[in-house]
């Protein structure tokens, strides 16, 4: 588990882990690896256990759930669920999370877990335990103009909203696809694996009116099975991009160089490996002047 800094209370806790003992056998067990190469990694497995929690029956889970993660059943939509799946991506009430309507304010596009990352001057980006380049995440080649920038990394546990958000006013000049595994994102994963840039993920390239030409990607993970992006080119502030269904997941953001200063008690905890806890809508930088 690992420290994370609650911003808004301003406390640090540690991150509890979903399925906590059963990733520890199949990410730091022998048998526990092969296990997972052979039958976890693969879609099937996330579709399968997808299938069980979109049963009427599932709708069961739901209590002990909220119970054990703490969620505030009154900041959603009140409403009959028809399957934990269903209640998995729930929505907001109105008025539920303050969005920053600040054009010079950069937002966060989910609630998650923070850590900032500066690109190097020759593409790579050093998350965790592993030594991306920016260009594997994205699946293609990045202008230089990103050396230099930063790279957002937000991970959403499964007590986080599942919908997520554009920072920006902003157009979509390119979308696609990258199929891959579903490994899980939770820390424990970096240790042996690029989840970033093995995991099935969506890319976007998009404009935007006010940080210029940027990345957004969603990554798909352990249990997730499905990535779901609406069908918009142009877009505002705030306006929901997607969601993900049933299980933790990550979004990956690409900014260029002297574009934004994120602040500093973000960069300060990153720089420590500490993972600050964000909501939908959050200040969390600003254009640079």
């Amino acid at each position: 588990m690992g420290k994370i800094y609650d911003r808004k209370n301003k406390v640090f806790y540690e991150d509890k882990q979903y399925g906590g003992k059963a990733l520890k056998f199949l990410y730091g067990n022998v048998l526990g690896r092969f296990i997972l190469k052979t039958f976890i990694v693969g879609k099937w497995y996330s579709r399968f256990n997808a299938k069980r929690n979109s049963t009427k029956k599932s709708v069961e889970k739901i209590p002990s759930f909220v119970k054990e993660y703490g969620i505030v059943l009154s900041d959603f939509e009140e409403r009959e669920f028809s399957s934990f799946s269903d209640f998995f991506i729930r929505k907001l009430k109105d008025g539920k999370r303050d969005f920053s309507l600040n054009k010079n304010d950069f937002i966060a596009v989910a609630d998650s877990k923070m850590l900032c990352y500066e690109i190097t001057d020759d593409g790579k980006i050093p998350i965790k335990n592993s030594v991306y380049t920016a260009s594997e995440i994205v699946g293609e080649n990045l202008t230089e103009d990103f050396y230099g920038g930063y790279c957002i990394v937000l991970r959403l546990t499964v007590d986080d909203y599942h919908r997520y958000c554009f920072f920006d006013n902003g157009k979509i000049i390119r979308r696609r696809y990258i199929d891959g595994k579903l490994h899980t994102v939770s820390p424990i994963s970096a240790k042996r694996y690029k989840v970033f840039s093995e995991n099935c993920r969506e890319v976007s390239y998009i404009e935007t009116e006010n940080f210029g030409a940027c990345y957004q990607v969603e990554i798909g993970a352990l249990l997730v099975g499905k990535i779901v992006n609406h069908p918009v080119e142009n877009f505002r502030k705030g306006e929901e991009k997607g969601y993900f269904e049933m299980g933790g997941s990550t979004i990956v953001l690409m900014i260029k160089k002297d574009v934004i200063k994120i602040d500093e008690d973000i960069l300060n905890n990153s720089n420590n490996g500490i993972e600050t806890k964000v909501l939908i809508g959050e200040r969390i930088g600003e254009k640079n002047a």
